[in-house]
């Protein structure tokens, strides 16, 4: 998921096939043809059946994109939480809006796909959410747009990460957010919240392996600190705060935003799981692919 999500899918949705290297060492192509089950397995059921070697992609022309950006103080941040919702609700696929609390403050980034003279009276609303906004709007190139927090998440620095997927955005919701902020251990330490919808709901959720379809919203709450000692401290606010999240979070998860192991059978469901064991058995039956948000086969005993 990112920020292209919105207009043009998940990066599964855009997956042809791939090139897959299995546990017996066997070397096959796999699709929607060649191997129905397993294509729809690797869409979203991580490493758990092979290595990938190679993929093929169906491509979106894109060009530059449209980005706003705005910070707000601390004592507005539930107020632009709150409209921060409506506006997200009422927005284009085209639009994608995330969110940044850190204690210090509010930080909302809007991009939009395409350029065209509507792009800054789509994007300015959010500029307003609480009062006016610190920030602006520019055009830039993707690649300019993912290149933005590369210092804030560099190499060596130490994090930890919980998440979970939300309907909607409502008072509970901020007030929750700007509750649990109060105690973050860090400066750097935030809670992170990215718009959904749109095109990733145009898919049917048994379609792919991914759960979560249906969510509005994505949240992560993720420490982010310098010194070993401080382990214990980050990575307990962050369970106690994204315990408190969840207590909204629909019946799904997504496993590559979780620092712990051990979530996929309460990430995926009930019966997806069980499919997915069933499709660990035939790849799999050893568990050889265990290193990960692991999928452990039908005939093995759960953990």
């Amino acid at each position: 998921m990112g920020w292209l999500s919105r207009e043009y899918g998940l990066t599964i949705d855009s997956l042809i096939g791939a090139e897959i290297v299995t546990a017996s060492g066997a070397l096959q192509w796999v699709d929607a043809v060649s191997d129905r089950e397993l294509f729809w397995g690797l869409r979203g059921g991580g490493g758990n059946f092979g290595v990938v070697t190679r993929f093929r992609f169906k491509l979106h022309r894109l060009g530059s994109v449209v980005v706003g950006q705005w910070t707000y103080a601390a004592s507005d941040a539930r107020q632009a939480i709150m409209r921060f919702g409506e506006f997200a609700r009422q927005g284009e696929r085209t639009l994608t809006a995330t969110l940044t609390l850190t204690s210090s403050g509010l930080t909302v980034t809007v991009v939009r796909v395409g350029h065209d003279r509507s792009a800054e009276t789509t994007l300015s609303p959010f500029g307003r959410l609480a009062g006016t906004g610190q920030g602006t709007i520019s055009r830039v190139s993707f690649i300019e747009l993912q290149k933005r927090n590369d210092e804030h998440f560099a190499w060596s620095r130490r994090y930890y990460a919980k998440g979970g997927f939300w309907r909607d955005i409502d008072d509970d919701a901020a007030e929750t957010m700007v509750e649990q902020m109060k105690d973050a251990p860090t400066a750097d330490s935030e809670i992170y919240l990215m718009q959904l919808g749109a095109a990733v709901a145009d898919v049917a959720e048994d379609a792919t392996a991914y759960s979560g379809r249906q969510a509005g919203y994505y949240w992560i709450v993720e420490p982010v600190w310098d010194a070993s000692a401080d382990d214990m401290r980050c990575t307990a606010w962050a369970r106690a705060a994204a315990e408190r999240m969840a207590d909204r979070t629909i019946d799904a998860n997504y496993v590559n935003e979780q620092a712990d192991t051990a979530i996929a059978a309460s990430a995926y469901g009930a019966a997806k799981y069980q499919r997915l064991r069933q499709l660990k058995s035939r790849l799999d039956p050893t568990n050889l692919f265990r290193l990960n948000q692991n999928i452990v086969p039908a005939e093995a005993k759960l953990p």
